[in-house]
């Protein structure tokens, strides 16, 4: 039985994995013949300096920057493509894609497969897509500062972050600028946004077919749209502050069974865009100094709205619908242009909070009436209205307007300015 040990020793042996390897790269090395010659779960790591270089990763490896090297791509193709699991890029200024569209070219390319990529603490500069994902598990996006093509019109532009046919990705605290759009995620689901900051784009981000996803704790200011969720349920919207776009601070567009809550809306065009929205929860939000508060059409209902605040939006509602809909329950909403009053003093006002009638569907359609909303005709317009149910329209009715302000801090909210 001895005279066995010997082989069962060496077989043992053979069947370790090698131990890892570390290798160095200094300027006028080569990093992606380094990387080539390195072997699985090996660590690369590159000194500071500038190098013109495509880096193709086709087995799991750390690449580390030491003092911010620079990897440019000079004008072409993807910077770095990765193409196995397990790879963790750190510490770099990558730049200088590609322009090719139609070949998606990227700063970093993640390719289907490669499962579980970490891009940490990265600049990711004048690269047509910042990061392109596709068809991977589990990859973590964190700390990285992407900016577009800012000379390149937002047509020509690609987006901050592509996210298409991928599960349980985490894109955590980034930096979005001078894309098309800041993230753009299709058929992507079990995601978690969380802590990023996305201006200068068109859309912050545009979220298609995706569910089971958390966005949470971020901003986005000074683009078109501060976030467009489309098409999709079951998420998680909480915790963001949207505030300074051109047209909605946050889109819910066919979307079901969805919660959005504890976000600030500021000084948008549109606060929120609710279109063809049913069954979801929309709760302990602030809604301040938009030009339209919340504007709701085709079919957004059933859905519960409450704890919301809706503070000097020069429209608090606009709601295009044949019949009312309720909101409020028993905790009713905050609305700073209620006039009713609270005879009993227990905080809920008296009579219903009614967000439109006759003289504001009149506004919507003409807007020059808007000078003459003060006029005693207007006045008489709309008392006669509330006086004759004929001449009433459907309306946003929340029977339990609250009369005082959720939020302790809302008046640091009304200075926040457009782009």
């Amino acid at each position: 039985m001895t005279r066995h040990i010997p082989f069962l020793l060496c077989s043992l042996l053979l069947a370790l994995p090698a131990a890892a390897k570390e290798w160095q790269v200094a300027p006028g090395n080569s990093v992606a013949l380094t990387v080539q010659s390195a072997t699985s779960n090996d660590t690369v790591l590159v000194a500071r300096g500038y190098y013109h270089e495509h880096i193709v990763i086709d087995k799991p490896l750390t690449l580390i920057g030491i003092d911010r090297p620079t990897i440019s791509g000079d004008n072409q193709g993807d910077v770095i493509r990765i193409k196995s699991p397990g790879v963790k890029i750190e510490g770099f200024i990558v730049r200088d894609s590609g322009s090719d569209l139609t070949a998606q070219n990227a700063g970093i390319y993640i390719q289907p497969g490669a499962d579980r990529a970490a891009i940490l603490d990265n600049a990711i500069v004048y690269s047509l897509f910042g990061l392109w994902i596709e068809g991977v598990k589990n990859v973590l996006i964190e700390n990285n500062n992407i900016t577009g093509k800012r000379d390149f019109d937002s047509p020509n532009r690609g987006n901050g972050i592509q996210l298409y046919n991928t599960d349980g990705a985490r894109i955590i605290a980034n930096e979005i600028s001078f894309a098309r759009d800041g993230i753009y995620v299709d058929v992507s689901n079990h995601a978690v946004f969380r802590g990023n900051r996305i201006h200068n784009v068109r859309y912050g981000t545009h979220y298609m077919n995706s569910n089971h996803n958390l966005w949470e704790n971020n901003e986005s200011y000074f683009n078109r749209g501060g976030l467009a969720l489309m098409m999709v349920k079951d998420n998680t919207v909480r915790g963001n502050k949207v505030w300074g776009n051109s047209d909605h601070g946050i889109m819910l567009r066919t979307m079901q069974d969805s919660l959005i809550e504890n976000n600030i809306v500021s000084n948008n065009s549109r606060g929120f865009f609710v279109y063809d929205a049913e069954y979801n929860v929309l709760r302990n939000n602030l809604v301040i100094a938009n030009h339209v508060g919340m504007h709701l059409w085709a079919g957004s209902v059933n859905n519960q709205v409450y704890g919301n605040d809706f503070i000097a939006n020069r429209e608090q509602i606009r709601y295009i619908a044949a019949r009312d809909e309720n909101w409020g329950g028993e905790v009713g909403n905050y609305w700073s242009n209620y006039l009713g009053w609270d005879r009993d003093g227990d905080g809920i006002g008296d009579i219903p909070y009614e967000a439109s009638d006759v003289v504001d569907r009149l506004t919507w359609r003409t807007p020059m009436t808007k000078l003459l909303l003060n006029s005693p005709a207007v006045q008489t317009l709309r008392m006669v209205a509330r006086q004759f149910p004929l001449f009433r329209q459907p309306s946003i009715v929340d029977t339990h307007p609250h009369m005082h302000p959720f939020f302790k801090d809302w008046r640091t909210w009304l200075d926040k300015q457009r782009h």
